[in-house]
């Protein structure tokens, strides 16, 4: 059976490539600014979007399922977004250092136009005090990668630098709930138990 993943991020597609889940990717259409525009709690945000470009998809698909994922960041109550450029990044990085981040995942399935099952987990980053040399570095390095990424980080790489203390999923901080999704599929038979 073949699964569409309602996203252009190449983190996502690369997660379900090495779990073995045969897709394909198609990005949504969908207006996320008119969604964030709407909330303003991390976890009914992400799951909205999550379930908003899963849904917006498979309205149009031939496919059974569609997944649909988003993430969202918060410190100290603020959502960001992703950086629009190198400036908003060290911006944005300079706004995190010292401070406790929130990064709330959620991964949607859909069909037929309609959510079947949505799933949200939220894990804590501790960002380190960060210098404007290390930052400088960080971007020369990790830019402009990094700038696809709502927490101007890659865990898998150099972003793991960032961070003190992380907790919670890898999957969840790398942008989808990866275990529950595989659960939800199988229960589906969209993937073999």
């Amino acid at each position: 059976m073949a699964l569409i993943l309602a996203s252009s991020s190449s983190i996502r597609r690369s997660m379900l490539r090495a779990a073995g889940v045969e897709h394909q990717a198609i990005a949504s259409a969908v207006d996320e600014g008119s969604v964030k525009a709407k909330r303003s709690d991390p976890r009914e945000l992400a799951a909205e979007l999550a379930e908003a470009k899963a849904v917006s998809v498979s309205r149009t698909s031939s496919e059974p399922w569609v997944i649909g994922g988003d993430s969202v960041i918060s410190v100290d109550g603020r959502l960001f977004d992703k950086p629009g450029d190198r400036q908003a990044a060290a911006e944005h990085l300079r706004a995190f250092s010292g401070k406790t981040m929130t990064l709330t995942s959620a991964v949607a399935l859909a069909r037929n136009g309609a959510v079947d099952w949505t799933h949200c987990e939220s894990a804590v980053l501790s960002v380190r005090e960060l210098s404007d040399a290390f930052i400088d570095s960080y971007l020369e390095a990790e830019w402009p990668e990094v700038g696809y990424c709502v927490g101007v980080f890659r865990l898998e790489g150099r972003g793991i630098q960032l961070f003190d203390r992380i907790e919670g999923d890898y999957f969840t901080i790398l942008g989808m709930p990866l275990l529950p999704l595989l659960n939800a599929l199988r229960e589906r038979g969209a993937i073999p138990k």
